[in-house]
C-alpha cells in the first residue's frame, strides 16, 4: 500500500510515516525544508520536497501516482498568523482534495481538531480563526464522494505513547500523545471499512486495535 502524507515533516506526519515504512508500506509526503528532508531520510522515511501553499492541484496530482491513500496532516501550527492558517488548513486541503480526484486516490484521511478545543481558555482571535477554517475543511471533505476519514485529536503532546486511547463520534476534548495520533491513523489506513466518518480522539482506556475495531462494527 502506498501513502502519501501532506505535512510529512510535522510531529504527527513525521511519526505516521516512521510506522508505515517500518511495517513495509510505501511512503511518500511533502516537506517544504531541506533539513526537514534529511531529517526524514535519516529515519529511512522517502520524501518530496515541495511548499503546499506554492503548488496548484494539478501538480500536487503529479505525485500522487500509484497512491491508495492521502493523509493530510498539515498545519499552520501557529505561524504565520491567520493568512497562513487559511492557506495551509484551508485551501491547502481544497488543493488536496482536488489533487486526489485528478490523480485518482479514492481515499483521504484528514488530521482536524476538536470545535470546542480550549473552550475553558482566553484565546487568540488566529486561534478562533484556526478553528473556523479548520471547520470549513471538515465540510470540505464531508461533501466531497471520496472515501474520506475526518480525525479529531485532542489537545496534542509529545509524551510517549500509551498504546490506548478513546474513538469515537463524540468526546470531552481531553489531550492525546502524538505517537497515538499517528498509531491510530495508521490503524485507519488498513481499516478501509471505516469510511465517512469523523472520529473524535483523547488518551483513554482501550487499547488502539481494539478502538478501531469497535468502529467497524458501528
Amino acid at each position: 500500500m502506498k501513502t502519501f502524507i501532506v505535512g510529512i515533516a510535522g510531529g504527527v506526519g513525521a511519526r505516521l510515516a516512521r510506522l508505515l515504512t517500518s511495517a513495509g508500506d510505501q511512503v511518500d509526503g511533502l516537506y517544504r525544508r531541506p533539513e526537514q528532508g534529511e531529517h526524514l531520510a535519516a529515519h529511512g522515511v522517502h520524501a518530496t520536497h515541495g511548499d503546499l501553499t506554492r503548488l496548484d492541484a494539478p501538480t500536487l496530482a503529479t505525485h500522487l501516482d500509484g497512491t491508495d491513500v492521502l493523509v493530510f496532516a498539515a498545519g499552520a501550527g501557529g505561524e504565520g498568523g491567520t493568512a497562513a492558517v487559511t492557506a495551509i488548513d484551508g485551501t491547502g486541503l481544497t488543493t488536496a482534495i482536488e489533487a486526489a480526484r485528478l490523480a485518482g486516490v479514492p481515499r483521504l484521511l484528514l488530521v482536524s481538531v476538536f470545535p470546542e478545543a480550549w473552550r475553558d481558555r482566553e484565546v487568540s482571535d488566529t486561534f478562533e480563526h484556526y478553528i473556523d477554517v479548520k471547520k470549513k475543511a471538515d465540510a470540505a471533505l464531508a461533501a466531497t464522494d471520496l472515501d474520506w476519514v475526518i480525525l479529531r485529536p485532542a489537545a496534542l503532546t509529545n509524551d510517549p505513547g500509551t498504546g490506548r486511547v478513546s474513538l469515537a463520534p463524540a468526546l470531552i476534548h481531553t489531550q492525546v500523545t502524538r505517537d497515538d495520533v499517528a498509531a491510530v491513523l495508521a490503524r485507519l489506513i488498513h481499516t478501509p471499512g471505516i469510511r465517512r466518518r469523523i472520529l473524535e480522539l483523547t488518551q483513554g482506556p482501550d487499547p488502539i486495535s481494539d478502538a478501531v475495531r469497535r468502529q467497524i462494527e458501528k
